[in-house]
């Protein structure tokens, strides 16, 4: 059936016509995983890292080089594109600084924020006019970052910036419900990637990074059907 006349039909509907999508942080862990899980799926992929050594040699999608923290360089990369619209920007990229509390100074929260809060909303703004009312914003935040979860000594830059994002994510959502994209955000629970391991470097995640992908690529492409302005917890477990 069709979408806007059955709520229910997008977790049936595998077999979509392709899609425009962004990743952010695409060079590893669930970001690499991400386009990985797209190109199969024959979607149209523009991977943004400060790193596109790796991803210069998938054949299939366009990488793009960005520093996240500096915003004529998101211009620059929107501008580039030479699209009409994306259908799904996936905000995944993000900076972890782990250390105590009491020696962590201005400039290491400064440059958290600056690609996990401050990037995001930059390139989320900066892509408005190529975001209908059919596009999906979604944020990757963290369990760490929703209030009431387990919080973990070294990560107050990262789990906090992730909360902003959250509570950003909300507020996008209400400006943009009459006429705009939807706009939702996931926080993970512990995946094994190499952010996890900077973070827990003893612990074994239950959950992949493309177990991981698998879920956020369906949920990027069907997910706002269904949600607008939720912050949902993805996690099996958390260290």
């Amino acid at each position: 059936g069709n979408i806007s006349n059955n709520p229910y039909a997008w977790s049936f509907n595998t077999m979509q016509s392709p899609k425009r999508v962004i990743v952010t942080g695409a060079s590893r862990g669930i970001g690499r995983a991400l386009v990985d899980r797209f190109l199969d799926l024959g979607h149209e992929v523009w991977a943004l890292s400060r790193n596109t050594d790796e991803l210069e040699k998938i054949k299939g999608i366009h990488p793009v080089s960005i520093d996240l923290s500096d915003e004529q360089q998101i211009v620059d990369c929107v501008q580039s594109c030479d699209v009409d619209h994306f259908d799904a920007v996936i905000n995944n990229a993000g900076m972890l600084i782990n250390k105590p509390f009491a020696e962590t100074t201005y400039a290491d929260f400064e440059a958290v924020y600056r690609v996990n809060v401050f990037g995001a909303a930059q390139l989320i703004r900066h892509l408005l006019p190529l975001l209908t009312t059919d596009s999906h914003i979604l944020n990757i935040s963290s369990m760490g970052g929703v209030n009431g979860t387990a919080k973990f000594p070294g990560l107050a830059a990262y789990s906090s910036s992730k909360g902003a994002l959250g509570i950003l994510t909300e507020l996008l959502a209400e400006e943009f419900k009459d006429n705009g994209p939807r706009c939702n955000a996931l926080a993970l629970g512990a995946v094994q990637t190499e952010m996890l391991a900077e973070a827990f470097p003893d612990y074994k995640a239950p959950v992949s990074a493309a177990q991981m992908a698998t879920y956020i690529v369906d949920f990027s492409l069907n997910g706002h059907h269904l949600y607008n302005g939720k912050v949902l917890p993805i996690s099996q477990s958390t260290p």
